[in-house]
C-alpha cells in the first residue's frame, strides 16, 4: 500500500481509506480488520452515518467504528469524520445542523464518545453551511441563498478544537473553489488552521473537480479525498448486466440521485468495456484512475461485501497504460460528466 502526505498535514495516509457511510446497515468489524490487514490506516466516517439517512440510525456508524477503535492501536490510524451542515432536512441532528461553535463542540464531543476515542486527525465540514449548490444540482440560484455562520466564525470555533486538542486537522467536504479560497483567506487574515483537504465526489463520470477545484486546493495545498469512485456501483458494469443487483443504489432506493441522469448508463458501459479489452476489472480501472491522478490525497472506497473490498482493495498497484488512458478520455470528451 502507498502512504502519501495529505496536503499540509503532517498525516501519512494510505491511498486508498476505508469509506464506512453503510455501516449500521451492514457488518462493520470485519471490513475494518480486513482493511487494515492490507495496509489501510485512514478511515473516513461521519456523524450523519449511516446512510440512508435517519433518525434511527443516525450516529450508529461512529459507534460500531468506536467498539472496534477501542481495541486498537489509536496511534497507527487516521481517523477522521464531519460534522454536518443544514439543507438537507436532518432536523433530528441537533434539532437541526448548522456550523456554528455551540453545534461544533457539541457535534465534536458526541462523536468522540461514539468513537470512543480522545481526538480525532483529521475533522471535516460534511457540507456549507451556506447554501451551495451539490449532489447533483450544478446550477447556483440566488433564490436559494439564506442565512449562514460566517467562515471566520466557524474557522475560529474549529481552531479551539485543534487548541484543545481534540482535533489534529481540519477539512471541508462538498466544498466551491469559493468556499475552499474563502477558508484559506480567513485562516491566513486571522493566524488559524489551515484547511489540509477537501473530500469531494471524483470517479470517471465525475471529473468536475479539475476545473476550478484542482487549481485552487493545489495552491492550497489541501489534497482531494475523493468519494464515490466507483459511481455507487455503476463503474463495476454490475447494473448493464442487472439493473437491480445487490448495490447502494437498489438497497437504498432514493439515494444517489446524482447517478439517475440519461448519460449515465451508456457512459458507464464505454468505461466498463475500456476495461474488459485491456484485460481489467471495471472497478479496479476505476479506482486506478482516481488514485493515480496528480491532485489526489487518497481515494474513499467502500463494499457492500468482503468479496468486493478485497477487489477493490488490490487495485492498489495497477497502473494503466497510457492506451487506456487514451482511450478513457476519448469517452470523456463524448459525455463529459454525466454524473456530476
Amino acid at each position: 500500500m502507498e502512504y502519501r502526505q495529505l496536503g499540509s498535514s503532517d498525516l501519512r495516509v494510505s491511498a486508498l481509506c476505508l469509506g464506512t457511510m453503510t455501516y449500521g446497515e451492514q457488518d462493520a468489524h470485519a471490513q475494518l480488520d480486513f482493511a487494515v490487514a492490507h495496509g489501510v490506516n485512514f478511515i473516513d466516517t461521519a456523524e450523519m452515518y449511516p446512510v440512508a439517512p435517519r433518525a434511527q440510525t443516525q450516529g450508529r456508524t461512529e459507534s460500531y467504528i468506536g467498539s472496534w477503535l477501542k481495541h486498537q492501536p489509536r496511534d497507527q490510524l487516521i481517523v477522521a469524520s464531519k460534522i454536518a451542515g443544514p439543507a438537507r432536512g436532518f432536523s433530528w441532528i441537533r434539532n437541526g445542523p448548522r456550523i456554528n461553535r455551540e453545534q461544533i463542540n457539541a457535534a465534536i464531543d458526541t462523536s468522540l464518545k461514539r468513537l470512543q476515542t480522545d481526538y480525532l486527525d483529521l475533522y471535516q465540514i460534511h457540507w456549507p453551511d451556506r447554501y451551495v449548490p451539490m449532489f447533483g444540482a450544478t446550477s447556483y440560484e440566488v433564490a436559494q441563498e439564506h442565512d449562514s455562520t460566517p467562515i471566520a466564525e466557524q474557522l475560529l470555533a474549529l481552531a479551539d478544537l485543534v487548541k484543545a486538542g481534540k482535533v489534529r486537522h481540519i477539512g471541508l467536504s462538498n466544498e466551491t473553489p469559493w468556499g475552499v479560497s474563502e477558508f484559506i483567506r480567513c485562516a491566513e487574515q486571522l493566524g488559524l488552521p489551515r484547511i489540509v483537504s477537501i473530500q469531494n465526489a471524483y470517479h470517471l463520470m465525475n471529473r468536475t473537480y479539475e476545473s476550478g477545484l484542482a487549481e485552487v486546493c493545489r495552491h492550497a495545498d489541501a489534497g482531494l479525498l475523493a468519494y464515490s469512485p466507483l459511481a455507487f456501483g455503476h463503474l463495476t458494469g454490475k447494473y448493464l448486466a442487472d439493473p437491480q443487483a445487490q448495490g447502494r443504489i437498489t438497497l437504498f432506493p432514493g439515494f444517489g440521485q446524482r447517478y439517475h441522469k440519461i448519460n449515465v448508463p451508456a457512459a458507464s458501459a464505454a468505461y466498463v468495456r475500456i476495461a474488459q479489452q485491456a484485460g481489467l476489472i471495471p472497478a479496479q480501472m476505476a479506482l486506478a484512475y482516481a488514485r493515480t491522478r496528480w491532485f489526489t490525497g487518497s481515494v474513499i472506497l467502500g463494499a457492500t461485501t468482503l468479496t468486493q473490498l478485497k477487489e477493490n482493495l488490490d487495485s492498489h498497484a495497477l497502473t494503466l497504460s497510457a492506451d487506456v488512458l487514451e482511450q478513457i478520455e476519448a469517452v470523456h470528451k463524448l459525455y463529459p460528466d454525466p454524473a456530476p
